[in-house]
C-alpha cells in the first residue's frame, strides 16, 4: 500500500504496473483497478492512494524502505509479494509547461491491453535508475533528461489514444497550429501579428485562421489574448512577482491594462 497525501502542486505522479494488480483510491472518486502492463499518470499531483485490491487501513501489511542511492525501494512485510510497481514524480517548474499540464486530465490509464509501451516504459525507468545508482558525472542531468522524455512519451501515447476535441491540446496535436502555439508561449511579450504567426507555421493567414478555428473555435490572435491571461494567471498563484513584471512578462503595455 502506497499514499500520496497531499496535493504537489506543479508535480506529476507516474506509476507503472510490472506485475500483479492494485487499486487506485482518491478522495470522492471510484475505485479505479489496475492489472500488469497498465500505466497510470496523475498529471496534477492529486492526493492519492495505491492498495491490493480488497486491503483494508486495519488489515495494511507493515512497509520497510531502503534507499539504494537515489532510489528508494519500498516492500510489504510479513506476506507474500504478488504486485510491483515502478513510480515516479516530476516538478513543472516553467510556466508554459504549466498550462500545457492544466489542461490535462486528472487521471490518465494506458491500458496494456491498448498495447501500451510496457517494455520501452521499464527500460527508460532502468536507464534512470542505472544512471542515479552509478553516481558517474551527469547522472542527475541525464536522469532528469530521461523522466522528461518519459512523461513526454506517456503524454503523446495518451493523446493518440483519446486525441482532444478542441482547446490548447488540440493545437498542439497539429502540425500546422503547434507551431504557432509554441511560438506563443516561448514568447508572449511579442507583439505578435496574424503575418508573423503565419510565417512561423509555414502557412498562409487564411490557413493557419482555418486551422485554429477547427482545433480551438478561434482566431490566433483572440487565442493569444487568452493565451496571456492564462499566463499571468499561473504566474500569480505560482508565486509572488510584482503584477507589473508579470504583465511585462506575458506581453500587456501596462500593469493597468493586465488589471483590466
Amino acid at each position: 500500500r502506497t499514499a500520496h497525501d497531499d496535493v504537489q502542486r506543479g508535480k506529476a505522479y507516474f506509476h507503472i504496473v510490472t506485475r500483479g494488480q492494485c487499486v487506485l483510491e482518491r478522495p470522492h472518486h471510484a475505485r479505479l483497478t489496475l492489472t500488469a502492463g497498465d500505466v497510470l499518470l496523475l498529471p496534477h499531483g492529486e492526493r492519492h492512494v495505491l492498495c491490493a485490491p480488497m486491503a483494508s487501513p486495519a488489515a495494511a501489511a507493515p512497509v520497510s524502505a531502503a534507499y539504494s542511492n537515489a532510489i528508494r525501494i519500498k516492500s510489504s512485510t510479513g506476506v507474500t509479494v504478488d504486485t510491483e510497481l515502478i513510480c515516479g514524480r516530476l516538478h513543472f517548474a516553467a510556466a508554459p509547461d504549466n498550462l500545457v499540464i492544466a489542461a490535462l486530465p486528472d487521471v490518465i490509464v494506458l491500458r496494456a491491453a491498448q498495447d501500451a509501451p510496457i517494455v520501452l516504459f521499464s527500460t527508460i525507468m532502468g536507464a534512470i535508475r542505472d544512471e542515479l545508482d552509478g553516481a558517474r558525472p551527469g547522472a542527475a542531468a541525464i536522469a532528469a533528461d530521461l523522466a522528461s522524455a518519459l512523461f513526454v512519451m506517456m503524454l503523446r501515447r495518451h493523446l493518440e489514444d483519446q486525441p482532444p476535441p478542441e482547446g490548447l491540446l488540440a493545437l498542439l496535436g497539429q502540425r500546422l497550429t503547434a507551431q504557432a502555439v509554441l511560438a506563443m508561449l516561448r514568447d508572449p511579450a511579442r507583439d505578435w501579428s496574424l503575418d508573423a504567426l503565419a510565417e512561423v507555421a509555414a502557412a498562409s493567414r487564411a490557413t493557419l485562421v482555418r486551422g485554429f478555428r477547427k482545433a480551438a473555435g478561434v482566431s490566433p490572435l483572440a487565442f493569444l489574448s487568452e493565451l496571456r491571461l492564462n499566463l499571468g494567471r499561473q504566474r500569480l498563484i505560482c508565486g509572488h512577482e510584482p503584477i507589473g513584471r508579470i504583465a511585462d512578462d506575458v506581453g500587456y503595455q501596462s500593469e493597468a491594462a493586465f488589471s483590466r
